[in-house]
């Protein structure tokens, strides 16, 4: 008797039940240290993973694209006449009785006969040696990249590591380029590994996907933290007073600013400054229908979707560094500051 779509499917929904407890007692036992604690939420992890997966042929199964659970159904558990549905019940039965009755040993395996084993299991985690299992960064690549480029600047590791989140630092004629944009993926290409190794249970995903949402809407209103008025050209006072587009009505009237006033109003609010000064009219003119987050990206100076981009990978990388703060604050350890010292007693 092999195994049906009906036995699987109940199987399955066996199998969440116990990984739902499994989980429920592994979080309700105190961790004896900081390497059990670790261990503890990579266990956590594996078995949501596992619930997940379990979770996803479910669905599968309910979904019957091929029609076999429909199928099942209609074979073994509804028949023509309202009389037959008993017999049919007992014949059914009567087929498992004598298929165990021959098999003794025979019996459904599920995947998750072994699952009690993951409450004593060791994930195996990757750490250098100078991230001591999670208790420090290892900035040392990074750093070397750091100091060997056109933006950085010669400074004791010590100081790299308790400065690296401090980009604000960095003039805005370094930053856009596409060097120090590769070094700042680099930092967060590291420190989302350091989180989801340390952290396993932080939902990174949609972490990121809150902050670009917040993101965009700052960088309409040119309000990024280090980016304000730079990124978009949110026009600032003495420049609203200088082209108020509420008192002119037509391409001619900003026409007659001449092409240096016009050249200045745009580039202020990251447009293209070139062309005719008919052109650099009807550009800015554009601004006064069209909210300049909606003006279509042509319009833009190139330059400015770099300078988003890295606007954002700072931002993000900006708030890893908080959460491991948050975290390790609550366990009397810090990742950055912790990090500081171990870079200090090591040089």
């Amino acid at each position: 008797m092999a195994s049906s779509v009906l036995e699987a499917t109940r199987a399955a929904h066996e199998d969440l039940e116990r990984l739902d407890r499994l989980v429920v007692r592994e979080l309700q036992r105190d961790p004896a240290n900081a390497r059990d604690r670790l261990f503890q939420s990579h266990r956590v992890h594996h078995m949501l993973d596992l619930v997940i997966s379990t979770s996803d042929k479910l669905v599968e199964i309910y979904e019957d694209k091929d029609g076999a659970r429909k199928d099942e159904i209609s074979t073994h558990l509804t028949a023509p006449v309202q009389s037959d549905i008993f017999p049919k019940y007992y014949e059914r039965l009567k087929e498992i009785r004598d298929y165990h009755r021959r098999n003794h040993s025979a019996r459904f395996i599920s995947e998750t006969d072994d699952y009690e084993e993951l409450l004593k299991e060791e994930p195996a985690i990757e750490f250098t040696g100078e991230e001591a299992f999670g208790r420090y960064l290892d900035l040392h690549e990074l750093y070397n990249e750091f100091i060997n480029s056109k933006f950085g600047s010669l400074m004791e590791y010590s100081a790299y590591v308790g400065t690296f989140a401090q980009t604000e630092k960095i003039s805005h004629s370094l930053k856009a380029t596409r060097q120090y944009k590769e070094y700042l993926e680099h930092i967060l290409e590291y420190l989302t590994s350091f989180m989801y190794r340390t952290e396993p249970l932080q939902d990174i995903d949609k972490i990121f996907t809150k902050l670009q949402s917040e993101f965009e809407e700052q960088w309409a209103n040119g309000e990024v933290p280090g980016w304000e008025n730079k990124g978009t050209g949110k026009k600032s006072e003495s420049q609203e007073s200088a082209v108020d587009l509420d008192y002119y009505n037509t391409v001619e009237e900003l026409v007659e600013l001449g092409p240096e006033k016009l050249k200045e109003a745009l580039t202020a609010r990251a447009l293209k400054g070139g062309g005719t000064v008919q052109q650099r009219a009807k550009r800015l003119f554009l601004l006064k229908h069209t909210p300049l987050e909606q003006l279509d990206r042509k319009h833009f100076a190139k330059g400015d979707d770099l300078k988003k981009e890295i606007a954002l990978v700072e931002v993000k990388m900006k708030r890893l560094c908080e959460i491991l703060d948050e975290e390790e604050n609550s366990k009397s350890c810090h990742h950055l500051s912790a990090a500081v010292t171990n870079a200090s007693m090591s040089l």
